[in-house]
């Protein structure tokens, strides 16, 4: 499917289908007591490292049964040929999202992005959209000193790394809401935005250091949010993610 038919489906979603919940639980078990517990609002989940390490493809594919749409986010980076590879068997396992590092460089973000643009999808479905993580929304401008020293200002250096992802033809990117209306007055609006750290009003930053309420990365220009913990542990899970579908809606 070319890329901005593509992005054009998934932005045509309603807003509160475009919340993601991150499973970030260690077993299938209780990923799947989650999903089921989510309530209308809870179209897409995340499947993470720790999730995916634990319970494999299976899991996905039993999400998949209970008709959530997945964000497979392995966050690819690798060579070139490794990850065509893995963004393949994202496709197979049907994910609706995937992810890669944009620090992977040109040719591997190449290599995924045409791996999945001839990915076979089912009639009337839709191939995997493949998400750049610019820089992780746990890291400050400090500790990208610290790993790469000399590189720029944090807010450079997402702008180089998203452009360099479109570029090499992503679908779109993973930021925080903060880095998103200067990085839209670098790619412009085509690209599509999964933006994590994203904590109601009330709730706790946790372990991130770069976070917003949703209306804030709505203003901002979001087109999917990730949510963790302030859905996942909620007494109800399907209540705190149905008030935060309104506050992004």
């Amino acid at each position: 499917m070319e890329r901005s038919a593509l992005i054009g489906q998934l932005r045509a979603l309603p807003p509160g289908r475009r919340l993601i919940t991150a499973l970030d639980v260690p077993d299938a078990d209780s990923a799947l007591a989650l999903a089921r517990n989510l309530g209308p609002a809870g179209g897409f989940v995340k499947v993470g490292l720790e999730l995916f390490s634990a319970a494999g493809p299976g899991v996905v594919a039993d999400l998949r049964g209970l008709g959530r749409d997945i964000f497979l986010d392995l966050k690819y980076h690798d060579i070139p040929n490794t990850v065509a590879s893995a963004a393949r068997q994202a496709a197979r396992m049907g994910a609706a999202l995937c992810t890669i590092h944009a620090g992977n460089g040109r040719a591997s973000l190449q290599a995924a992005a045409a791996a999945l643009a001839e990915a076979p999808v089912a009639p009337g479905g839709r191939r995997p959209a493949l998400l750049a993580v610019t820089v992780l929304t746990s890291l400050s401008a400090g500790d990208l000193e610290e790993v790469a020293p000399g590189g720029g200002s944090l807010a450079d250096r997402v702008a180089r790394l998203a452009t360099l992802a479109w570029e090499s033809g992503c679908d779109g990117l993973v930021c925080s809401a903060a880095d998103l209306p200067d990085l839209r007055r670098v790619v412009g609006p085509a690209p599509l935005v999964v933006t994590p750290g994203i904590r109601p009003a009330s709730g706790s930053a946790d372990d991130q250091k770069r976070i917003a309420t949703p209306r804030q990365a709505a203003e901002a220009g979001a087109d999917f949010l990730v949510i963790g913990r302030p859905v996942t542990g909620a007494a109800d899970p399907a209540a705190a993610l149905a008030a935060i579908a309104q506050e992004f809606a």
